[in-house]
């Protein structure tokens, strides 16, 4: 797998249609040897949310340009210590491999 670059930003979480809260994301991408783009990172909501949706398997975010992307939590079971943040796989409306900003420190591609 190759590194791409990052996406960062706001939207909203959703559980089916229902909007769930305000969401911070900052995500990583990389292409396969396949040629997919694939993508994985965290998410933030408060804790309370985080709790409510964790395991949901219709779990999806509307970023602030429009892209519909699935979320699935990564681990199996919440960490009682949960700040508000989980890790997720990513899968949906993610950038082409050309649109992802690979330098991490100078910028992300961002929405």
């Amino acid at each position: 797998m190759d590194y791409l670059g990052g996406l960062s930003g706001t939207g909203r979480l959703l559980c089916g249609n229902t909007l769930v809260a305000p969401t911070q994301y900052d995500f990583d991408g990389y292409l396969s040897s396949g040629g997919q783009v694939t993508s994985c990172g965290e998410i933030r909501v408060p804790t309370s949310v985080l709790r409510e949706v964790f395991g949901r398997a219709d779990l999806r975010l509307r970023t602030v340009d429009g892209r519909l992307l699935r979320l699935r939590f990564s681990e199996k079971r919440l960490p009682s210590g949960c700040d508000g943040a989980a890790h997720v796989d990513v899968t949906g409306d993610l950038p082409a491999a050309g649109e992802w900003c690979a330098d991490r420190d100078t910028a992300y591609l961002t929405s």
